[in-house]
């Protein structure tokens, strides 16, 4: 006889795999269109199930950026892990730092996180945006991580320059964004890993 935990595991299992597709489905969407110009029937459409149906699972399209966005985090955050860096802590010595800045310009993230980032950063610059709080802790958590470790290899003598740190990160987080979006327009990785590693090269001693 089947336990009760095994009759919900079904059911269960079905649900959590259509709001990954439906999360899926508005990655791409919110790339390709922007959070303003997406509708909730376009959402329904390609996913390919009802309106109603949608709303049973995500109330509003606000929901549904939040859980987009937290896809792409989680997606990012694995890219890294998979490269043996964890970008949520500064590494602690120079060959780790080396190998956090080596993972960013590798930059092999999935064309729909790069469009969803391209887009999304650029439309929640307005402050009624409903991404405008994520975007501005992502880029003061991202240059502050990379101020961090510019700092740990000037105080080792590593870097070429006398620009202060933050500088650096906020030019090296500007350089990559642009490139990721340059890139939109013309798909070759190569040329983007080659510009953002000759940025550091500059700048970074032996890099």
């Amino acid at each position: 006889m089947a336990t009760t935990s095994t009759k919900r595991r079904g059911p269960y299992a079905k649900t959590a795999a259509l709001q990954v597709k439906i999360l899926e489905t508005c990655l791409e969407l919110f790339g390709e269109t922007g959070f303003h110009n997406l509708t909730m029937a376009d959402v329904a459409q390609r996913a390919g199930i009802s309106h109603t149906g949608l709303l049973h699972h995500f109330p509003s399209k606000e929901v549904l950026l939040s859980r987009v966005l937290q896809l792409k985090d989680e997606r990012t955050r694995q890219f890294f892990r998979d490269r043996g860096v964890d970008v949520l802590t500064l590494p602690e010595d120079s060959r780790e730092i080396r190998a956090l800045l080596q993972a960013v310009v590798a930059n092999d993230l999935q064309p729909g996180l790069i469009e969803l980032n391209s887009t999304l950063a650029a439309e929640a610059s307005s402050t009624d945006h409903p991404a405008h709080e994520y975007y501005q802790i992502r880029y003061s958590t991202v240059i502050g991580l990379y101020s961090q470790a510019f700092a740990a290899l000037a105080k080792r003598g590593e870097l070429k320059t006398d620009t202060e740190p933050g500088d650096l990160a906020a030019m090296f987080v500007a350089l990559t964004d642009g490139l990721q979006i340059q890139w939109l327009y013309d798909r070759d990785t190569a040329k983007l890993e080659k510009r953002a590693s000759q940025f550091l090269s500059s700048v970074i001693s032996d890099f």
